[in-house]
């Protein structure tokens, strides 16, 4: 029997661990979802601009997932981890099939930190050496191996972290911290000294680097055209592997398949999870024939509870079907200009919009009280966060020390092009409203 609302955030109050740091819950009660909204149990509709947590690519509850988790859970949802299915096989196949060469082995888990954590051991044990560089800003997981390489958040007060873990700073181009004779970013000088001080650091055992192609944690910081080129090639000096992190990215939501296809460069190593399993828990490691074999000659182990389970894996070869046929990353890519002309009028009537950036779906707004200083207001985004909600738009926002206030922008790649411009307009009123204020 539902409790009163206030007897709900009691019982969540006195019973439920806070996992989210200083943040606290959204103060409303989500009874369903469909499509590109959530409803709360007093009947309001949430617009949801972040697809789940970044993960809901087909929108909630898409009737081809809903379909393929009844059929599946009522004939084969879990197994013995050594054992095998069809649904498992056939989407590792069909993953290896939208990749190129030589990325063609996978290991299907749950989580983007499991599947973090399984490639950085597997670099680990591939390399002999135990050293794994990752961007300042970065966001790979909360288990132990992901959560050394991950910067963005969450370092302080839990004693020493695994040894080996080395930080490199992040290329964003709003806020440069090595400039060219024009004032914009010289990334190129900021690689050369990144490297040179991992390099005075290290104690020789250099193994990988784990990346995002697009920092979403960190603030949607896009690295620019040809860093990753010269990225590999600072690894490739160093006997030192590649892995590129695709939670957010993979799976057309930045009009590409893969967001790693701009660069034209292919990562030793790449990981998939949240758009895989389009809100289920799905994950993937995916590598080459060469690695896979070099690692189960030395004896790689990562034999989880849910590894390779049929019932996940069915669901992910529904939302590659669905990818596929409606042409996905071409609709992530139109309805991303439109976002993303749609934030450039909103720039142009508030000055507290001072940066624009991400591809396709995944859009960052940087808020600012100055534009020509770029100086920052956390109580302003908060601000903006809180009214949007309350006009019916949920928003989810970055803030880091030396940056502003950051939307994360991920709407599902099933949106419409009223949904998307709905968004935006309650975003414009929301800021004009917390400007308003101040």
């Amino acid at each position: 029997m539902a409790t009163t609302s206030a007897a709900f955030w009691a019982d969540a109050d006195r019973h439920l661990v806070r996992y989210a740091g200083p943040a606290d819950f959204t103060r409303e009660i989500i009874a369903r979802a469909e499509g590109s909204f959530v409803f709360t149990e007093d009947g309001r509709r949430i617009l949801d601009f972040t697809s789940g947590q970044m993960s809901a690519i087909l929108g909630h509850s898409h009737p081809e997932i809903v379909a393929a988790v009844r059929r599946q859970a009522a004939t084969l949802d879990h197994l013995f981890s050594g054992m095998l299915s069809r649904p498992v096989v056939d989407l590792a196949r069909r993953l290896a099939e939208t990749l190129p060469a030589p990325l063609e082995k996978a290991l299907l888990l749950t989580t983007g930190a499991e599947s973090n954590e399984a490639a950085i051991r597997m670099a680990k044990l591939v390399t002999g050496k135990h050293e794994i560089v990752s961007f300042a800003r970065s966001w790979h997981g909360m288990t132990q191996a992901a959560a050394g390489a991950t910067y963005s958040a969450g370092r302080k007060g839990y004693g020493p972290a695994a040894p080996g873990n080395l930080a490199l700073p992040a290329p964003n181009r709003y806020r440069p911290d090595f400039t060219d004779a024009d004032g914009r970013l010289d990334w190129r000088r900021q690689l050369d000294f990144g490297f040179d001080l991992i390099d005075a650091q290290s104690v020789g055992s250099l193994a990988a680097c784990i990346v995002e192609p697009i920092l979403s944690s960190g603030g949607i910081i896009e690295p620019p055209p040809g860093y990753f080129a010269a990225l590999l090639e600072k690894c490739r000096e160093r006997g030192m592997l590649l892995i590129l992190d695709e939670a957010q990215t993979g799976l057309c939501r930045t009009g590409t398949w893969y967001a790693f296809e701009r660069d034209g460069v292919v990562p030793d190593i790449l990981t998939l999870s949240k758009t895989l399993g389009a809100g289920l828990p799905l994950a993937a490691v995916l590598t080459s024939a060469e690695i896979e074999q070099e690692a189960h000659e030395r004896g790689f182990l990562f034999f989880t509870t849910h590894v390779s389970d049929p019932l996940p894996a069915a669901v992910g070869n529904v939302v590659l079907d669905v990818l596929i046929r409606d042409r996905l990353d071409e609709c992530a890519q139109h309805l991303g200009g439109l976002l993303r002309r749609g934030l450039e009028q909103i720039a142009h009537r508030h000055e507290v919009a001072g940066d624009i950036r991400g591809r396709g779906l995944l859009a960052g707004l940087e808020l600012v009280v100055d534009r020509e200083t770029k100086r920052s207001s956390d109580e302003l985004g908060a601000r903006v966060t809180r009214r949007c909600l309350e006009l019916g738009l949920h928003m989810n926002i970055v803030q880091l020390p030396g940056m502003g206030g950051v939307f994360r922008i991920a709407p599902p790649l099933t949106a419409s092009e009223d949904e998307i411009s709905l968004g935006l307009s309650i975003l414009d009123e929301a800021i004009g409203d917390a400007v308003k204020t101040r």
